[in-house]
């Protein structure tokens, strides 16, 4: 493919432990953009350090059609940093992100785009709840997930946030001008535009292989998107200190009342080791989040990057 000439879409594809799908999928976007031959087309193919073979089928992929390009980054650095990878690889006027597993439908791509008029700049593929393929565990995650991004970015009620979707470049544009080491493409998204809707779609189940987030990745894309991007948690912090500050000082009122007027009432120890530790525990939890804030500035001041790469298919080809 031209490297020179501008395709209409390029489909970014974060890749992890997805060897015997990502195929499936190149094949499935393949022949859903054969129905519009006049659309023009590009598949980006970024390798997020997977502990399998997938960069070997990748570079296949690349070598069979110019139109695929392959990106392998120098370990895992998560999902959120593979898109961003891909996003800054893609030319195209239009942008799609989708999983490498085909849980997300790559033939009803065109839902999407048509969708995406002049009035819209992002347009989320959304599921129905019931008939979402998910595990128990992935589907927890994501309605926290949701819930994380209403309270602390503000998400419009109604509107769902999947990893199906599609958006304009200069929405791309505005997301790669974000260069720390956390990033977060839900929270870039939601801070700088608003014409966001919703398209239906199938959601279909897992064929091959297990999902690639832990509960350990679903805790970090949490803390991403709410310390990231908000600085709500440290204003609750101040309340809740607030709150059990004028409790404490209540509760000092009534013991000095209660010593005075009835001077046969017994001081409870268990009642005051239970008011030391709840306090403990809540000055403990808004230095954790303090210290959770001073971390990230710190990590950042040090100019960690998003990613490296470590090679990428054109420069094998080259």
């Amino acid at each position: 493919m031209n490297r020179s000439v501008q395709p209409d879409v390029s489909f970014v594809i974060p890749c992890y432990r997805s060897q015997e799908t990502i195929g499936e999928v190149v094949e499935e976007i393949r022949t859903t953009m054969s129905a519009r031959p006049a659309v023009s087309y590009e598949v980006v193919l970024v390798n997020d350090g997977s502990p399998d073979d997938v960069y070997r089928v990748i570079r296949a992929l690349a070598q069979a059609d110019p139109r695929v390009q392959g990106i392998c980054l120098a370990k895992n650095f998560g999902q959120q940093a593979a898109i961003m990878a891909g996003l800054r690889a893609s030319r195209g006027r239009t942008v799609v992100c989708l999983d490498d597993d085909g849980q997300t439908p790559a033939c009803e791509v065109f839902s999407l785009l048509d969708a995406l008029t002049d009035e819209v700049d992002v347009v989320y593929a959304s599921y129905l709840w019931n008939h979402k393929q998910h595990s128990a565990f992935r589907n927890f995650g994501s309605w926290m997930n949701e819930t994380m991004l209403r309270f602390f970015l503000h998400k419009p009620k109604g509107l769902e946030i999947t990893s199906f979707f599609a958006m304009r470049r200069r929405v791309v544009e505005e997301i790669c001008r974000y260069t720390g080491p956390y990033a977060y493409t839900e929270g870039l998204i939601l801070r700088a535009f608003s014409r966001i809707v919703n398209v239906p779609v199938t959601h279909r189940s897992r064929e091959k292989g297990e999902s690639g987030y832990n509960f350990s990745k679903l805790l970090g894309l949490w803390l991403n998107g709410f310390t990231a991007f908000s600085i709500i948690p440290l204003r609750i912090s101040s309340i809740t200190g607030v709150v059990c500050a004028a409790g404490g000082f209540l509760y000092m009122l009534v013991t000095i009342v209660q010593h005075f007027l009835y001077s046969d009432v017994p001081m409870g120890y268990s009642s005051l080791m239970a008011m030391l530790l709840f306090l403990c525990g809540i000055i403990l939890v808004m230095l954790g989040m303090a210290g959770e804030y001073i971390g990230r500035m710190y990590i950042c001041m040090n100019n960690s990057p998003q990613y490296v790469v470590r090679e990428t298919t054109e420069e094998t080809d080259g």
